[in-house]
């Protein structure tokens, strides 16, 4: 004799493969619940790892906060630094010098020079490694901006085919103005651009950065942007990044109306914003297939009552009740709800552990780039399984397959047994 339930031993008697069309409606519906739960939490995940992993990479590289002087640059910048310093949430401050430079690499017999116009950022190495981490991220080389060292990013080296040791010219602003200058005079003078040796090569993981940045000591970009002993800005690294606005109103203040205070969320808010709003579109979008899953247990177990009139007359007439008699529907909505988010639990998961080995076999079998890097700013699909999101998403599929079945089991729960074996 079972020990199982009354209800639940007829659910799942009634559920065994049989060559029906309402088997095969259940193993659509199993399906469906599976893919939908496996796409929403590998959707989810790879949303919430480029989230987490696009955070780490600004945060790696910039600072939390940027202090400069509205429409000015800033002379008096270390009494500044010195102020900002006395915030106890601020861990580190060290000024900055960044804009556009152009860029020509030195070319031979072999290959022609070729050029680039990337933004140049000018850091004291002293105090650098106080407010990112620039000084780890370096890959080849070091991390030397002594005389006129330079460091440039993987992409940028790659793009323009550096290495360690070669050339650069730079023309900055100063010669621009030169260069403008002396052609409005009409005057025949050469504007000579400043030499640079690449001293090393760094890699932050995100492709803007490394293809897009190049750095120099913070002496060199003042002379190359004709500042003497100003700057453009501080950056201020702190103790908690997501304290930045507190620290933010408290800086602005102490400083004075003529400092602009800026904090790393404002200065990446498109991005941070957009991908938030992204995941919270997929999620309700994607959810539609759990819902169509849905419909399809309702259809099974809409035409199973009818299939088991007969059965359910003759359990009412031997003295089940109508809650048994809903119970049988209600368990078997159930069975095929934790069946299918099991299924696509188990299903999501090894998906996104083989996630970028099945990306690379994509790209090799379609032979081109599903996910390319310049495009996204990752070399791999980033991925992070919060387990919050797989319960939202697991609990949230089961209650909907639950209430897939629940009008079915009303409907079989108010059959008369008179009316059941009327025709039979």
């Amino acid at each position: 004799m079972s020990r199982l339930p009354f209800e639940l031993f007829l659910a799942l008697r009634y559920l065994r493969p049989k060559r029906t069309f309402v088997s095969v409606i259940t193993l659509i519906s199993i399906l469906g619940v599976a893919l939908g739960v496996a796409v929403l939490i590998i959707v989810i995940s790879v949303m919430s790892g480029f989230d987490h992993d696009l955070r780490d990479k600004i945060l790696g590289f910039n600072a939390h906060l940027t202090v400069s002087r509205s429409g000015q640059t800033m002379k008096d910048y270390e009494r500044v630094a010195n102020a900002i310093a006395q915030n106890p949430n601020v861990r580190g401050v060290s000024p900055f010098v960044f804009g556009p430079v152009l860029i020509e690499t030195q070319g031979d017999t072999n290959r022609p020079a070729l050029q680039d116009a990337p933004m140049l950022r000018g850091v004291d190495p002293a105090t650098e490694g106080k407010v990112s981490r620039l000084p780890g991220y370096v890959v080849d080389g070091k991390f030397d901006l002594s005389g006129r060292g330079i460091l440039v990013g993987s992409d940028f080296a790659e793009n323009l085919h550096l290495a360690v040791g070669d050339h650069l010219s730079i023309y900055s602003a100063r010669e621009i103005k030169r260069m403008k200058a002396a052609h409005d005079a009409k005057r025949d003078e050469a504007i000579l651009p400043d030499d640079y040796e690449i001293k090393g090569v760094f890699s932050s993981g995100y492709y803007e950065y490394d293809a897009r940045v190049v750095v120099v000591s913070l002496e060199n970009a003042q002379d190359l942007y004709d500042l003497n002993d100003s700057v453009h800005g501080l950056f201020a690294m702190l103790k908690d990044p997501y304290q930045a606005a507190a620290v933010k109103s408290e800086l602005s203040a102490a400083l004075g109306g003529e400092f602009y205070v800026s904090t790393w969320m404002e200065q990446n808010s498109g991005i941070l914003n957009a991908l938030i709003v992204e995941k919270n579109v997929m999620f309700y979008l994607l959810f539609f297939i759990v819902l169509v899953a849905a419909l399809c247990i309702l259809s099974a177990q809409i035409t199973f009552v009818i299939q088991k009139t007969r059965e359910i007359g003759m359990l009412k007439s031997l003295g089940a009740t109508r809650l048994q008699i809903s119970g049988i529907f209600i368990f078997q909505s159930a069975v095929i709800g934790v069946i299918g988010v099991a299924s696509g639990l188990a299903l999501g998961m090894l998906a996104l552990i083989y996630r970028n080995p099945f990306l690379h076999f994509m790209n090799r079998l379609t032979g081109f780039e599903l996910f390319p890097q310049s495009v996204y700013g990752f070399s791999g699909l980033p991925a992070i399984i919060k387990p919050g999101d797989v319960a939202i998403i697991c609990i949230s599929s089961f209650i909907i397959c639950l209430l897939g079945g629940v009008l079915p089991a009303i409907r079989a729960g108010r059959l008369k047994p008179v009316e059941a074996l009327r025709y039979e």
